[in-house]
């Protein structure tokens, strides 16, 4: 059967387009009774309006643009399921790219999104804090709601969550000091914002709490690094590590137990994201829990008070919490 079109219901109601326009898009000034008469008219006919017919009436075309660095990363695809979950209950589909993690690369994936009928752009993670991104969005997206989940950049029409992980890292030393650690380690794969914030909550909580020299190693994306790096630190008398994600840990506590390390009796281990894996690992790992969902959820509801041209918060700041279980008791 032929789908009616606003014109048919419209005729059938005994009123103008326009009118049903206008109670579809529920704006004022129509009748109660008209309104009545035209809904129960689109409900019978299972009416369905065209974004594409609306876009063209309203410049609206509902579509979400996401900038991830690495789609491959487990915490920041996490992020995207929160995110395209949030915006479909708004009525939004979400447009993904891949852009890697170069900010000059980073930049022209803003541009070209931008050549996109577009309402808002998320970028998701503190990699794409970098001056090239913040002068692409000023060139490229100056009226565009733009949302960032876990960093920062300052701009009139950027919305940012961040998390307190400089905090939460600086308590987990505290915690694994109270428990009779001296020597704790740091790991780390890469130095974005967000992980340089995590690296400094390390220090303050090793200047203190312990009395011990820092043990800190960068450690890259090579799970053959991160495990040489976790035993060289186990050699060198280390009794707890902590590693600035929880897949980062879960390859650590792989390599210590394989080597005939026994976590946590020789070895403590922590991790941050709270992910998934964290609770189903073997010892469960303690982790950071950074709020990603909250995050992505304050993210998106910023965003699209944004677009409706509503106040919006340019910075909110959630606090974390350490969720402990075996790789620390």
């Amino acid at each position: 059967m032929q789908e009616k079109t606003i014109y048919d219901i419209a005729k059938m109601a005994g009123v103008s387009a326009a009118t049903v326009s206008r109670v579809i898009n529920n704006y004022e000034h129509v009748k109660p009774a008209t309104r009545e008469k035209v809904l129960k008219l689109l409900e019978e006919n299972k009416f369905v309006l065209n974004e594409t017919a609306r876009s063209l009436s309203t410049q609206s075309t509902k579509i979400i643009g996401i900038l991830i660095a690495d789609i491959r990363t487990t915490q920041h695809t996490d992020a995207i399921y929160y995110f395209t979950h949030e915006f479909y209950r708004q009525g939004y589909a979400c447009l993904i790219n891949n852009t890697g993690p170069d900010p000059e690369r980073q930049a022209e994936f803003i541009q070209l999104i931008s050549q996109r009928k577009i309402e808002a752009v998320i970028l998701i993670g503190s990699i794409f804090q970098n001056e090239s991104v913040k002068k692409a969005v000023e060139s490229y997206l100056p009226s565009i709601p733009v949302g960032m989940c876990n960093g920062y950049l300052e701009g009139r029409n950027i919305y940012c969550v961040i998390s307190q992980e400089r905090e939460g890292v600086c308590e987990t030393v505290r915690m694994l000091s109270s428990k009779g650690r001296r020597r704790i380690a740091y790991i780390s794969n890469n130095l974005t914002a967000s992980n340089q914030n995590k690296l400094e909550g390390y220090r303050d909580g090793i200047s203190s709490y312990c009395d011990c020299e820092e043990m800190v190693e960068i450690a890259g994306e090579d799970r053959d690094s991160i495990a040489r790096i976790t035993l060289d630190f186990a050699r060198r008398g280390a009794d707890a590590i902590i590693y600035s994600e929880d897949n980062l840990a879960l390859i650590g506590m792989r390599a210590l137990n394989t080597n005939s390390y026994c976590v946590p009796q020789d070895v403590a281990v922590a991790g941050i994201n709270n992910s998934f894996y964290s609770e189903n690992s073997i010892p469960s790992l303690t982790s950071i829990d950074n709020m990603l969902y909250r995050t992505s959820v304050l993210v998106s509801e910023n965003v699209i008070r944004a677009i409706g041209g509503q106040s919006a918060e340019h910075l909110v700041v959630l606090p974390v919490s350490i969720v402990e279980r075996e790789s620390t008791l």
